[in-house]
């Protein structure tokens, strides 16, 4: 093996890809450790250099550290910088100097996975200055929109419970673990089940709402809704649940939207129904006199609803990305790496919904440019293709020290942080 420093890989998708990346790492004669947390870590690496951690939240800290030590580490490598456990471990490498490269699914959906130096929204590099975008993207072609790798729903749902049922049932091996989750796993499970049941009828009854908002002559506003458990919503901006950003968006469209403008909620089709967002909505809206103006869509097209929008409200959602490339003035509520002037609108959402500014189309065609370039790579994490794809062109980015190349390094200076995130709420 080199005397290079060696690679860390912390809790990574329900997926081989972590195991893939680590094969081809190897081969390239670099050294690879990885530390699983609980029985799902165990199955999808299935490859030597693990260490199983089976100590307390509490102790995690100090063990980390000693193990970054002892093994030489000199990047670690995880998805969800903002999960407990690797909240500590990023903060055990910042002490220390190392590189940390975080992998999330792509931006650019939806056969993109994003690899990033430190971590995505408020935590990301990515420059925010629409100059240094500029520069940056100056000389770079446009992406190759071609889908290339695809996965079903089927295939993501299997690997999900590959990952999680072994964890529960085989929970006495690691006692001490803490789920990263708000909702038990078995809880989600029986959510889904109840939410299939009813697919048909729901996007029958979407689609219908969906073709009467496109041809009917109201402005309106899409609010697509994130899921309760997304970090990026619970840790990337100052709301404790989407509950509060839902209640913030309907009372200001209530108070400062136009009567002739209507707001359109959609849920998140990989929401497990363990909340009544629809009753929820019919409250709020109920309670600010709106009910008439506010529609709540559980599947349909958000493409088709987006295009010719007034508006787009969001937290910190990548769905809003096509909305930007389509030209739809975006209002962002919480921290998003394309919360950027001249991209998104920088006003006050109470005045943003009589005064939307559009994105500049020629900043937003060189956001894109750059995004797909620096913090992009072609794959996905539930086919095999995909994955193969994914962690080849990942593993080439780490070994050449290349990630976030060609944007700037520097962290950007005016990003918002928000307060810590909300651990595992079970045991």
């Amino acid at each position: 093996m080199s005397s290079e420093r060696a690679f860390l890989f912390l809790q990574g998708p329900s997926s081989p890809l972590f195991a893939k990346i680590a094969q081809h790492l190897t081969r390239a004669g670099r050294a690879c450790y990885r530390i699983n947390l609980n029985v799902g870590d165990q199955i999808f690496w299935r490859r030597g250099g693990a260490s199983n951690y089976r100590g307390s939240l509490e102790k995690w800290g100090s063990y980390i550290r000693s193990f970054m030590d002892d093994r030489n580490i000199g990047t670690i490598i995880l998805l969800g910088e903002e999960r407990p456990y690797h909240k500590e471990a990023v903060r055990a490498a910042k002490e220390r100097g190392l590189e940390v490269v975080v992998i999330e699914m792509g931006y650019l959906r939806p056969d993109w996975v994003t690899v990033e130096l430190d971590g995505m929204s408020s935590n990301s590099r990515f420059p925010n200055d629409p100059d240094v975008i500029f520069k940056a993207a100056a000389d770079l072609p446009e992406p190759d929109w071609t889908r290339k790798y695809s996965h079903t729903f089927l295939s993501e749902a299997l690997a999900d419970l590959t990952y999680y049922l072994p964890s529960v049932f085989l929970g006495f091996l690691y006692p001490r673990y803490r789920f990263h989750g708000i909702f038990h796993p078995l809880a989600e499970y029986a959510g889904w089940i109840v939410r299939l049941a009813t697919q048909k009828s729901r996007e029958r009854d979407a689609g219908r709402k969906v073709r009467d908002l496109v041809s009917s002559l109201h402005p309106r506003f899409v609010y697509p809704l994130q899921l309760e458990t997304d970090y990026q919503l619970r840790a990337h901006s100052r709301f404790k649940s989407q509950r509060d950003a839902i209640s913030e968006v309907i009372t200001s469209f209530a108070r400062h939207a136009n009567t002739s403008h209507r707001l359109i909620i959609k849920l998140h089709p990989l929401d497990n129904g363990l909340i009544s967002w629809r009753k929820l909505i019919e409250e709020l809206s109920l309670k600010c006199e709106i009910k008439d103006r506010v529609t709540y869509i559980e599947g349909g097209d958000l493409a088709v609803l987006m295009k010719d929008a007034t508006g787009i409200v969001t937290v910190n959602s990548s769905a809003a990305l096509p909305g930007l490339m389509y030209g739809v003035p975006t209002k962002v509520l919480g921290g998003a790496i394309y919360d950027v002037p001249g991209l998104s609108d920088q006003k006050t959402l109470d005045e943003f919904w009589n005064a939307p500014d559009k994105p500049n189309g020629v900043l937003v065609s060189a956001f894109v440019r750059l995004l797909a370039a620096a913090v992009q790579v072609r794959g996905n994490f539930y086919s095999r293709k995909g994955a193969d794809a994914g962690a080849k062109a990942i593993a080439d980015r780490v070994l050449n020290r290349n990630v976030n190349f060609p944007a700037p390094l520097k962290p950007s200076p005016n990003r918002t942080k928000f307060p810590k995130a909300v651990g595992g709420l079970f045991p």
